[in-house]
């Protein structure tokens, strides 16, 4: 506990990363072995428990006010001369994130809710759990504890998480703070932990049997309890509280997290009662609102990057201006829809700010200084690195490459093509890939079956051995059945249970190839969308090339799962439990080979549910359903018929 709090609260670890992470996998394995041992606020148990299928209401026994807002120095000296000369204020840097309200009874973390309308939130319990800077327990405290803080996502992981977004082709986050809310309100607290949020603890709401004279004391006495607690400074002179919002300002940049204001507050309890309320807002505080900085450039150029998942995204070369703290030379110009929306052209003077103080963003075009002879911008119809058409998503807000060789999506692509699902080349790590690329021995997935083992030694000081094993598990995978290489192949919305099926139909990649559009929406599960990115993708000269160097290198493209036996045609099975006498992947292939679907949620068109040891909540809603539950013996009686 003493080095989880050095490490996310003080940011001063007493252990190196390594050591940190090798205790605790210590601890997993001792917990592992012990179940008895194991403690519900171990830091091991700190990933998520269940996803819940929505938030409870929480009625927040002390009110979880907001703050009266000022834009300017005369605003803010206004209120300051309102009060008592000689009156202390502290002043604190206003986090932009998303209030909560975190409760303890006799030193055990037992909820934490969201701020909502600032009498009744949501219950975000499991997902603060996965806050590590949070304690669990405390040393010391009364028999109830409710403390007010702020839930933010740091800067660097904000940039982590919308880099895997991209990696992922899933939307970007606009700045860290819809970043952390949509975090915190994630029904799987499994995905809230892994988006790496953290909380400042800035007010005591409620501490039984507790008294403090001043605001001060409060937060020290939550940083003896071990809370993360927010800096803070005291002052009983207007000049140095005024010096010290405007240090928070310029300073704003160099905080871990989004800073969008200074809270400036009464430090003496006694006044705060005094001072009183409105219906909304505290008489004794308010926050100082910075506004964010905008300077003008000019577009001297705007470019297109091609993502790892092909998508296209604009980008303005701008000259090179100062902005929150550092030099901005780019601005994000997000998709065609953007550019249109503010008529962006090469040569105009725009506005720029950076979005959530991260992002450079164009916010206008000063039209009055926009020179003769610019033209509206659009986006290239090719891809700029391969040259193969691009193609709008579903909700037509991006361009995407279709190029199946795409070297800007080549690392990607051949990660998916030897992933498990797909052609399952075991060894073959990214690392392996980038190396290999970065020798010019591959420029395609295909290329994988044409590397030689002189190539593939190259990669190792010593590499006889592995690199004997890797192309061992090279030639292997040209067994794999067709429904993998059609999933490895990386279609748009094509996955491994479509593959399968696609597969199970055709028979052949060759008369997948030939099929109509009406031959493909024939197919179970392939809807005219789907249907037209398969027809796409084969016409596209790349993936016709690639397909051929698999062909040559004697890859398979013939199914092994046809359905001979259709027992379970239109049968849907769940497998839930701990399954002894077969695996799930052993036990969903054999319900696939006769006709069956295997899937993950129980519903009333689930025709089975296979249940084996501590089976929880999915055999409960099957009873209450009252759908046909099998053991593991059952359900191999039905196998083997």
């Amino acid at each position: 506990m003493e080095a989880n709090h050095r490490y996310y609260v003080l940011d001063d670890p007493q252990l190196q990363d390594f050591e940190y992470d090798r205790l605790l996998r210590e601890l997993e394995e001792l917990e592992a072995a012990h179940p008895e041992l194991r403690h519900p606020d171990s830091p091991t148990q700190r990933v998520g428990g269940e996803a819940l299928s929505q938030f409870s209401k929480v009625e927040h026994p002390v009110p979880l006010m907001s703050l009266q807002d000022v834009f300017s120095m005369e605003e803010l000296m206004g209120f300051l001369e309102k009060t008592e000369p000689g009156t202390a204020f502290s002043v604190e840097p206003k986090v932009d994130g998303l209030s909560v309200a975190l409760e303890y009874v006799d030193g055990r973390f037992v909820r934490g809710a969201t701020r909502g309308d600032g009498s009744v939130g949501e219950d975000v319990t499991e997902n603060i759990k996965t806050i590590r800077s949070v304690p669990m327990t405390l040393e010391g405290a009364p028999a109830r504890l409710i403390v007010r803080g702020e839930v933010f996502m740091p800067k660097q992981t904000f940039h982590a998480l919308n880099e895997r977004q991209e990696a992922e082709g899933k939307p970007l986050f606009a700045n860290p703070r819809n970043a952390a809310a949509g975090s915190l309100r994630q029904l799987d607290p499994k995905i809230a932990a892994k988006r790496g949020l953290d909380a400042y603890i800035f007010n005591v709401q409620l501490a039984e049997g507790v008294e403090f004279r001043t605001h001060r004391q409060s937060l020290e006495y939550l940083r003896d309890l071990k809370f993360k607690v927010i800096p803070s400074w005291v002052y009983d002179d207007v000049a140095q509280i005024r010096d010290r919002v405007l240090w928070i300002d310029e300073e704003r940049a160099t905080f871990s997290c989004d800073i969008d204001g200074a809270v400036i507050k009464a430090d003496d309890l006694s006044l705060r009662e005094r001072m009183g309320s409105t219906a909304k807002v505290p008489r004794w505080a308010v926050a100082y609102k910075y506004p964010p900085e905008i300077k003008e450039t000019v577009v001297e150029d705007i470019v297109v990057q091609v993502g790892r998942t092909g998508v296209l995204t604009p980008k303005a070369v701008v000259r090179p201006v100062r902005l929150a703290g550092t030099t901005v030379t780019n601005a994000t110009l997000h998709n065609q829809d953007f550019i249109d929306e503010r008529d962006i052209r090469i040569g105009d003077t725009v506005k720029i700010r950076k979005a959530g103080e991260i992002i450079p963003e164009i916010l206008s075009v000063e039209k009055a200084k926009r020179p003769e002879g610019t033209v509206p911008y659009v986006l290239p119809g090719h891809c700029p690195v391969c040259g193969a058409a691009t193609v709008k998503d579903l909700d037509g807000a991006f361009l995407r490459c279709t190029g199946a060789e795409c070297p800007a999506q080549l690392t990607r692509n051949i990660a998916h093509f030897v992933s498990r699902d797909a052609m399952d080349i075991d060894g073959l790590g990214t690392a392996i890939v980038e190396g290999l690329i970065e020798k010019g021995h591959i420029q395609s997935p295909a290329d994988i079956y044409h590397l030689s083992l002189e190539e593939l030694k190259s990669l190792w000081k010593s590499g006889d051995a592995a690199a004997k094993k890797l192309l061992a598990a090279i030639e292997d995978s040209k067994q794999r059945d067709l429904s993998r290489l059609i999933f490895a192949l990386g279609i748009r919305q094509v996955g491994a249970k479509t593959g399968k099926v696609l597969a199970s139909h055709f028979g052949t990649l060759d008369a997948l190839m030939a099929a109509t559009l009406e031959e493909l929406t024939a197919v179970p599960d392939v809807g005219p969308v789907t249907a037209e990115y398969i027809a796409d993708w084969f016409r596209q000269e790349q993936s016709r090339n690639m397909v051929e160097k698999l062909r040559q290198a004697g890859v398979n493209f013939e199914s092994k799962r046809v359905v001979t036996d259709a027992r379970f045609a239109g049968m849907t099975f769940v497998l839930t439990g701990a399954l002894t006498k077969f695996t799930r992947d052993e036990a969903t292939e054999r319900i696939e080979h006769f006709g069956g679907k295997a899937v993950g949620s129980v519903s009333k068109k689930t025709s089975y549910v296979v249940v084996g040891e501590n089976a929880g909540s999915k055999e409960r809603k099957a009873r209450e359903l009252g759908i046909t539950i099998l053991s593991e013996d059952q359900f191999l009686d039905m196998i083997s018929g």
